[in-house]
């Protein structure tokens, strides 16, 4: 798997980069501002890339949107995005595309490396890999939405979903069947609105659903700023 990590703390992009190579990948570039990114993966066209949300000059949000941007130019270029904080907009932001290959985790998970690594290889592989603080944080703060029809189980469930787990994961989880965790998922595909027979990744819209109420366009709305 060759990676591309944008990180502006040496010490924590040396790090990774020394994770990484005994894990097996190879870190085919390290840069420090968005701008080098979007040209080193135009250069080097990695399997995934490994990016700060706040990178330089202004340390806010230039990670985030050269994320979205390498995202829009190089075909859903599969990206785990670190932060410092929870910042819940940035992941749903992030997700709004429905097109997953999406990672959005704490810094302090790197610590966890067996995670850390699941996470990276879901993320690589097309799945969502979401940090459980910001699910916990999303879970405790919901009230009087559409989500509130959904049952403690199936809820459980969704949080699990939200992480990017597999049914397997989830069943092993939760302590229950396959079967139970497949009814789970209908379920609350049914309540959120997401039919059957709707085409596209309809785990990353139910997460989607999960973190704003409904899926958003993708694209700069109100209030938001065009990240090109």
């Amino acid at each position: 798997m060759r990676v591309v990590i944008a990180e502006d703390n040496v010490l924590l992009s040396s790090g990774l980069e020394l994770l990484l190579a005994a894990k097996g990948c190879e870190v085919v570039a390290v840069v420090g501002d968005g701008e080098a990114f979007l040209d080193a993966v135009a250069e080097q066209r990695p399997d995934i890339a490994i990016v700060d949300v706040r990178l330089p000059p202004s340390f806010r949000d230039e990670g985030i949107h050269a994320a979205l941007r390498a995202r829009r130019e190089h075909g859903a270029l599969p990206i785990l995005v670190l932060s410092q904080y929870v910042e819940r907009d940035y992941a749903g932001e992030l997700l709004s595309d429905g097109r997953g290959g999406i990672g959005y985790l704490l810094k302090d998970r790197i610590g966890r490396v067996a995670e850390f690594v699941d996470a990276l290889r879901r993320v690589a592989a097309g799945g969502t890999a979401m940090d459980p603080e910001v699910v916990a944080q999303l879970l405790a703060r919901r009230a009087g939405d559409p989500l509130d029809t959904l049952t403690p189980r199936e809820r459980e469930s969704l949080a699990l979903m939200a992480q990017g787990h597999d049914n397997a994961t989830i069943a092993e989880r939760m302590r229950i069947s396959d079967n139970a965790v497949h009814k789970h998922i209908g379920n609350i595909f049914a309540k959120l609105g997401l039919a059957p027979d709707e085409s596209g990744h309809r785990r990353v819209r139910a997460v989607l659903a999960y973190l704003d109420g409904a899926p958003r366009e993708a694209g700069p709305g109100p209030g938001r700023r065009d990240p090109r």
